[in-house]
């Protein structure tokens, strides 16, 4: 067994209370090593008598809240936690929503660690935990992905507990669960199954939670992306089988159709479990319109996903194959190659253009328009005057990036997408007609063969569903949209 494993085991088993306050107290102040770290506080305190000790992460704890019922302990006079003192203290003495009680030393010194604070009173036989915690914490803001031009403009912050709140605010049923869990052995990351009860499949509810528990790993320092690396089973695919969101009404509305949500503390992305690939093509601002205007917004978006896979491979095709277009469409092809081989241009602009990306996303946003101009007009234009690359090899670039960008809601897809293009730019160019068939039919059965949560990831296209499929490919006006997806197997398929 490997040595860290040992260590996680050690530190999750049980340890009961010791009949000796001080044993009690010494335990978990040396169990968190309270002198080696300058934000652990260990504060003794005497209050009716009785020897009592605080420990408590100094940014954690609201400090106002804890002052308060420190006032309420010191009003207690000798003799009065002679009797049923615990009952007392929680009941009377301790006024506060978040109360607890726990028996395990090393349970409550790892709750000290999320945050709460831990009472030990002399006498008492167990440890009374105070969950007056609080997190630095941004406003909920609208997400920069997942923008729209009416709807509303929160989203999901690093804080698990807002974020369910936000859940909460849009779906009042009683049916809605939150189940809490942890992950990782060392860093106990905080962690919510979210979902409907009465809808969601309690087969793929408790199969979640199963591969969940089977996470062993010290910590999740990319917080949602590293739980998808352990879920995804597949570590080299490059398409997502999960879905990120951001906005609370994105999330509500998956869970309203039977989906289970993931939120993790520390990240405002909620993964969407499980998802398809048309879901990573689906956007709030569809809905946000009316059903005409969305259904035309879905179209174009398709469109320009297609043609962000397929353009460029099929340009090349088209320019260097003699004979396969008619002598009407004879201007598609470049008038002039340029210096470098066509396939050359192509795989020199599409690595310029990640380059840029990444120099965007690190340029500050009050240099990122003067970056763009410079990439755009002087590097384009005189890599076009110098004769590197054609005016065509610049025309559809420019309009496959605009395709890419026209993924918002899944920047993951985007990304698989750019490298799906590239490599049938490459087998195009050693194959010709051949290459580009092949590589098509291998991107489809690539993904018919992939799965999410042991569901097809091209559903409902294959397995062909035709009523799910219009679905997909047409916004449906809410009125007429009353089936949830059979794919999901929901306890109540009708609305």
């Amino acid at each position: 067994m490997p040595e860290a494993k040992k260590v996680g085991m050690l530190m999750e088993q049980e340890k009961r209370l010791y009949h000796n306050y001080d044993k009690n107290v010494q335990y978990i102040h040396d169990y968190l090593s309270v002198d080696k770290s300058f934000d652990l506080i260990h504060l003794d305190v005497q209050y009716a008598g009785k020897k009592m000790a605080l420990f408590l992460i100094d940014g954690l704890v609201k400090d106002d809240i804890l002052h308060y019922l420190m006032r309420f302990l010191a009003e207690l006079k000798d003799g009065d936690l002679e009797e049923n003192a615990l009952d007392k203290l929680i009941k009377r003495n301790i006024p506060y929503v978040e109360i607890d009680v726990e028996q395990d030393l090393n349970k409550a010194a790892e709750l000290v660690l999320a945050g709460p604070t831990a009472l030990l009173v002399e006498g008492l036989d167990k440890i009374i935990m105070i969950d007056a915690r609080t997190y630095p914490v941004r406003g909920p803001e609208e997400p920069d992905l997942e923008r729209v031009v009416r709807g509303s403009r929160d989203g999901f912050v690093e804080t698990i507990i807002f974020n369910t709140a936000l859940i909460r605010r849009k779906i009042r049923d009683k049916t809605l669960r939150m189940e809490y869990t942890s992950i990782g052995r060392r860093s106990k990351t905080d962690i919510c199954i979210c979902y409907l009860a009465d809808i969601a499949d309690s087969d793929k509810v408790e199969m979640l939670k199963q591969h969940l528990d089977k996470i062993d790993t010290d910590g999740l320092p990319m917080a949602e992306k590293t739980i998808e690396e352990f879920l995804s089973g597949k570590t080299w695919n490059p398409y997502p089988t999960i879905r990120y969101t951001e906005r609370p009404d994105t999330a509500s509305e998956h869970i309203y159709e039977g989906h289970i949500l993931i939120i993790i503390d520390g990240s405002p992305s909620v993964m969407i479990t499980p998802a398809t690939y048309w879901h990573h093509l689906q956007h709030a601002e569809e809905y946000r319109q009316k059903p005409f205007i969305g259904v035309y917004l879905r179209m174009v978006r398709f469109l320009a996903v297609f043609a962000s896979l397929f353009l460029l491979p099929f340009y090349y095709l088209l320019s260097t194959e003699m004979g396969i277009l008619p002598e009407e469409l004879a201007f598609i092809g470049p008038k002039e190659i340029g210096l470098l081989p066509l396939i050359v241009q192509f795989l020199i602009a599409e690595v310029g253009i990640d380059v840029l990306r990444m120099a965007a996303i690190h340029t500050p946003s009050s240099l990122a328009t003067a970056l763009g101009l410079v990439s755009a007009i002087i590097i384009g234009q005189i890599a076009v005057e110098v004769g590197l690359f054609s005016n065509e090899v610049v025309l559809y670039l420019a309009v496959v990036v605009m395709g890419t960008f026209a993924t918002p809601p899944s920047y993951e897809l985007s990304l698989a997408n750019r490298v799906t293009r590239i490599m049938l730019l490459i087998i195009t160019a050693l194959l010709g007609v051949k290459g580009f068939v092949i590589g098509f039919t291998c991107y489809i059965l690539y993904l018919t063969n992939l799965k999410t949560f042991y569901i097809g990831y091209f559903w409902p296209f294959i397995p062909f569903d035709a009523k799910a499929f219009m679905n997909v490919l047409i916004r449906q006006p809410i009125p007429h949209d009353k089936n949830r997806p059979s794919f999901l197997n929901p306890q109540d398929p009708d609305r």
